[in-house]
């Protein structure tokens, strides 16, 4: 890894080369506490089976986070610390095949130019070698989310095919997915976990006591996707995350994100059109 600083967390103590290779599932979020908030159907179900196993890789050093009470009065590098600390305490509740923390200044993501972000990427996908990919959606309203995203699809594009994951998703955090056709939508349901997931939402501190309720938010997304997904069955699940399927993006280096998300904005206006029109007078 290229920063000097950054962190790579085994939480069982697995020597570096079997900890990466058994990860089946491997989430890619921006800052501490992305993965859990976005990813968490694919952490509990990997928690739960043998041959599967979450891995997971934070981009962002932690610095510029929202701070207020308790925390009001840290500066950027302790609440650098603390972030990462949490982070790490998050890969042992959700048993991670590995915890990496990049270490990454947001301005960093947010250019162009993230050539050692993608070097980064590069390498730790070619070591874990996982079967799913789960990362950000081209729709999030947050820059350095966006930012991970291209460096995520960067680094895909340069694998092999062969080595490639077989599934590539974009997942909730700074914009829902609600607004995706039923069919346009991938859903995971989240069934019998609410101990381990307000487990693992709740290692987050700095942030939940610090002045955001991402807990009571994430779980009021989730539950909400699962009432609303469908009007006229009961709920499948308790909860729901809805991710979208960018494996298109990863294979097609012609295809930018920009057309991709465009396609689906634009089924989504015809989809509302249509109804107004077959409805109206």
């Amino acid at each position: 890894m290229k920063k000097p600083e950054a962190d790579l967390f085994i939480p069982d103590g697995m020597a570096e080369a079997e900890a990466l290779a058994r990860t089946t599932h491997l989430g890619i979020g921006a800052h501490q506490d992305d993965l859990e908030f976005m990813a968490a159907a694919a952490i509990l179900e990997c928690h739960r089976k043998r041959e599967w196993k979450f891995g997971g890789i934070t981009v962002t050093d932690g610095r510029g986070s929202a701070r207020a009470g308790p925390y009001q009065d840290f500066d950027d590098e302790e609440m650098r610390r603390i972030r990462r600390q949490e982070q790490r305490k998050a890969a042992v509740v959700g048993d991670y095949a590995f915890m990496a923390q990049l270490d990454y200044a947001s301005r960093e993501v947010k250019r162009a130019d993230r050539e050692d972000l993608v070097a980064d990427l590069e390498e730790l996908l070619r070591k874990s070698r996982p079967r799913v990919v789960l990362t950000h959606q081209p729709a999030d309203k947050h820059d350095t989310h966006i930012g991970v995203l291209l460096g995520v699809l960067a680094a895909l594009r340069r694998l092999p095919a062969a080595e490639r994951p077989e599934k590539l998703y974009g997942c909730e955090v700074w914009r829902g997915l609600d607004w995706l056709p039923d069919e346009d939508k991938t859903v995971f349901p989240i069934r019998g976990s609410e101990n381990l997931l307000a487990a693992l939402m709740g290692v987050f501190d700095s942030q939940i006591a610090g002045g955001k309720g991402y807990d009571k938010a994430t779980a009021g997304r989730k539950l909400a996707n699962a009432t609303y997904f469908a009007s006229h069955a009961v709920d499948d699940a308790p909860m729901l995350e809805i991710a979208l399927d960018l494996t298109p993006l990863m294979h097609d280096p012609d295809l930018s994100p920009a057309s991709f998300i465009d396609g689906y904005i634009d089924r989504f206006r015809a989809d509302v059109a249509d109804r107004l029109q077959r409805l109206g007078s």
